[in-house]
């Protein structure tokens, strides 16, 4: 079993509390993933073909694609999200930290209401808020598909 941990509550500025959220949905995450062995971590119990692995992959693409290159508009190298052989648990959690701390930092140098400077071609501008916020509920939906994962693997509960 997962020990049960509560979202941080603060008083803080409005980015320091996205923020703060976000870190804590991704660290739910991890801590679904953490402890599970690679073999379980890369199965998948759903019809859909979701594991563990891939919800992590899935999200370090995502944090990439929306702060690197869409907002901040940097020649990042976009994260693969397909589950590879040689994926390990350690290695995908290692992968989803290094895209996350990537995003803290252009998320901490920037305005929150400076619009993304990337080619989104097509689509309505957003600014660095509205992508925190998606990234807070992409984070915070996968964040549930895996403790439904989690339980189907080993009966492991809790965030």
């Amino acid at each position: 079993m997962v020990t049960d941990r509560k979202p941080p509550r603060l008083a803080a500025t409005e980015r320091e509390t996205l923020l703060a959220l976000l870190q804590y949905q991704r660290e739910s995450l991890i801590r679904k993933v953490d402890g599970a062995d690679d073999e379980a971590a890369r199965r998948s119990a759903v019809g859909s073909g979701t594991t563990l692995l891939w919800l992590l992959k899935h999200l370090a693409q995502a944090e990439t694609r929306w702060v690197a290159i869409r907002f901040a508009a940097l020649d990042a190298p976009l994260p693969d999200d397909t589950v590879q052989p040689d994926d390990t648990a350690a290695s995908v959690i290692a992968g989803y930290r290094a895209a996350s701390a990537q995003t803290d930092s252009i998320a901490r140098s920037a305005g929150l209401d400076e619009v993304c400077h990337g080619d989104d071609s097509g689509t309505v501008p957003v600014n660095l808020r509205w992508v925190l916020a998606h990234l807070l509920e992409e984070t915070a939906r996968h964040a549930g598909h895996a403790d439904i994962l989690r339980e189907l693997i080993d009966g492991s509960t809790g965030r």
